[in-house]
């Protein structure tokens, strides 16, 4: 039951919507009329309010990490869910996991990883400037995730305060420059993922990859279809999003086995690499 100081999704039956805070005696302006909230508190999820006038109709819905995400406030671009949704799986996201994030910007991938490690885990979560800052703040309270977020003001060229975490999320403009301190703050297996929105940039994260003990190193890039949900004409969507960035990911290790490292420089040389393993198979 929907109770006053909620958040709800209200989707129009022009299949517009929007998310508001309910509170008694409030009301909301839209397109198909005034919504006055005592309307909704007390209705389940899943029902429908009208307004009175229009008899325009609304669907009161909860809200999900992709609504919170695109409709909240952001001065930053954002990670798409399309992408967060594997850099959560690739980094291995989980209940009780303590993991980095460098670059905040309005919290939306922070949210994410939020939601997934429970109340044992821990997000050390950096960002520099105090105006993306406040404002991480401020959604990741909204959404109810910010104590189990670590939010600090802080240039990460300073170093990270927290070591032996089991992921690092490296968000950053120059992230090349940051892969030692990544090694370090990581735990031995520990996973990383790096944020390049640009092919230079990949190039030069991969060249200061190889510096280190880092093993498993991908690159890649998510290219997702919508199609139009009529049975009797499905297509797809004339527009489509489609580069939004890439993603280098990386496994800690202590140190190299030595014929790794001929391995590395052979296919330096050759310009050619040895294909992931597709699956993991038990003997």
């Amino acid at each position: 039951m929907v109770k006053s100081g909620d958040r709800v999704v209200l989707y129009g039956e022009d299949g517009k919507k929007f998310i508001v805070k309910v509170e008694s005696g409030g009301k909301k302006g839209t397109h198909l009329g005034v919504i006055e909230f005592d309307e909704i508190i007390g209705k389940e999820f899943g029902d429908i309010v009208t307004i009175g006038k229009t008899q325009k109709s609304y669907y009161i819905l909860p809200p999900t990490y992709i609504d919170d995400v695109f409709s909240m406030k952001r001065k930053t671009q954002i990670i798409y869910p399309k992408d967060s949704s594997y850099i959560l799986m690739k980094l291995d996201i989980k209940p009780g996991v303590r993991v980095i994030e460098t670059g905040v910007g309005s919290g939306a991938m922070c949210a994410a990883m939020a939601r997934l490690i429970g109340e044992n885990g821990r997000i050390y979560a950096y960002e520099r400037r105090e105006e993306f800052y406040n404002l991480a703040l401020t959604n990741l309270t909204e959404w109810g995730l910010a104590d189990r977020v670590e939010l600090r003001l802080k240039d990460i060229s300073m170093g990270f305060d927290h070591s032996n975490v089991d992921a690092l999320l490296l968000d950053v403009p120059d992230p090349e420059n940051y892969i030692h301190l990544c090694w370090e703050a990581l735990g031995g297996g520990g996973r990383l993922g790096v944020i390049c929105p640009t092919v230079n940039q990949v190039s030069a994260v991969l060249e200061r990859l190889y510096e280190y003990p880092f093993i498993d190193v991908e690159v890649w890039e998510s290219l997702m279809r919508q199609y139009k949900p009529y049975p009797n004409r499905l297509r797809p969507v004339d527009r489509m999003v489609a580069h939004t960035t890439f993603m280098i990911f990386a496994r800690k290790v202590n140190k190299f086995i030595p014929s790794h490292i001929l391995v590395q420089q052979d296919e330096s040389q050759t310009g050619e690499q040895s294909e992931p393993n597709e699956d993991l198979k038990s003997e």
